[in-house]
């Protein structure tokens, strides 16, 4: 576990020795505790770590909201949900934090969102999260674009692209059903037809013999629904046999590591992703250009290297949401209360018009999405760079 220690903690625990009773009903807590959760060992680590290096960022762009210093705790969940699950739990009933955000991977997401609910302390989610939640009773929300509207966005790029027989392969998890049912979803409207649906885990080494079973039907263009490192897989496969189609995936293959591993093989392909992935080709009148170079700048001072991927500015757009929303939750509540984890709450969910370095964020009860299609531009891998594609 990691933890940022604060001045301010530190006064208010040397006055609580002298004043124990003022103390507590005045600044006990004073700081604002967010629990951070993601994933710096196992497979999703490819895509946790710079979760984590985002987080930095984000703290590093803005540590305190009206005065009120931002502690924050970190743990690792080790690409498992049942991990997430008791990290969730810790930082809610023993460390008290005001809000959670998390994880890398969609299951353990789901499964944080659940413990979230159940303790009634708002949660910003970094991955994908399905469903439509009670508006009574929804203490969450979603960042990432949901993989409906990313796969909507390739399936248009398909269809100009006169694709139409499509081959899709994805990860045999909640984040493979996700980007074929998006794929499935865009069928009718966008002409193509999804061929195949093979699936493969986080942790194999191998697809070869799905590959064989997608290259069966000669598709047009291939579809992966897969992330970081092991995302390449497919693309590394389908080199190996020659395949001279089109291929196309989502942001969630916007890493150093699938760029690494693809090598030429992933050359060319082409994702939707959000606009912060080239913020430096984008005309200066875009509303993610201006606050993507200064998440860029942060994250440069933070980690000490320049960011790569779009994972990162996830952990960033959900901070700006958290901290915008904790900025008018303070006026009727005090961090560590029930009475601020629900005003926290509600003005997390009337978010409207939120510029970001990903989307524009309007939120509301009864849906954890609050993107529309300025989220997302299509990007080409070209040379080992992501290059924008009108």
């Amino acid at each position: 576990m990691r933890k940022i220690s604060s001045s301010t903690a530190l006064l208010a625990s040397l006055m609580a020795g002298l004043l124990p009773g003022l103390v507590t009903a005045t600044t006990a807590r004073a700081d604002i505790i967010v629990g951070f959760v993601t994933s710096l060992s196992g497979p999703g680590a490819s895509i946790g770590i710079p979760y984590q290096r985002g987080i930095q960022a984000a703290l590093e762009y803005k540590g305190e909201v009206n005065g009120e210093k931002i502690k924050l705790i970190q743990l690792d969940d080790g690409s498992d949900p049942s991990a997430a699950t008791r990290a969730a739990r810790k930082l809610i009933e023993e460390e008290k934090v005001d809000v959670l955000i998390g994880t890398a991977t969609a299951p353990s997401t789901i499964a944080m969102m659940a413990v979230a609910t159940e303790l009634k302390v708002p949660m910003i989610a970094v991955s994908p999260v399905t469903g439509q939640p009670n508006p009574e009773d929804q203490w969450g929300i979603s960042v990432p674009q949901p993989a409906s509207l990313l796969v909507k966005v390739v399936a248009d790029r398909m269809k100009r692209d006169g694709m139409k027989n499509i081959g899709y392969i994805g990860f045999s998890d909640a984040w493979g059903d996700l980007v074929y049912n998006g794929a499935k979803a865009a069928e009718a409207g966008e002409g193509i037809k999804v061929l195949t649906n093979e699936r493969y885990a986080r942790v194999d080494t191998s697809v070869t013999g799905q590959i064989l079973k997608v290259l069966a039907t000669r598709p047009d263009a291939v579809l992966i629904g897969g992330s970081g490192t092991q995302g390449a897989l497919p693309l590394l496969a389908l080199a190996d046999r020659g395949f001279k189609g089109k291929t196309y995936g989502t942001v969630a293959l916007v890493n150093p590591d699938f760029v690494r591993v693809g090598g030429k093989a992933a050359e060319g392909i082409q994702v939707s992703a959000g606009p912060v992935i080239v913020a430096e080709q984008l005309p200066d009148s875009h509303f993610a250009k201006k606050l993507s170079l200064e998440f860029r700048a942060a994250y440069q001072k933070a980690n000490n290297m320049p960011t790569t991927d779009g994972f990162s500015a996830y952990s960033f757009d959900g901070w700006k949401i958290f901290t915008e929303a904790a900025e008018r939750a303070l006026k009727t509540a005090k961090p560590g209360t029930a009475e601020f984890h629900k005003a926290l709450r509600d003005e997390i969910l009337n978010t409207r018009e939120m510029p970001g370095v990903h989307a524009i964020y309007t939120f509301k009860p009864g849906a954890y999405h609050g993107v529309d299609e300025r989220a997302l531009v299509i990007v080409r891998l070209v040379n080992g760079a992501w290059t924008y594609e009108p």
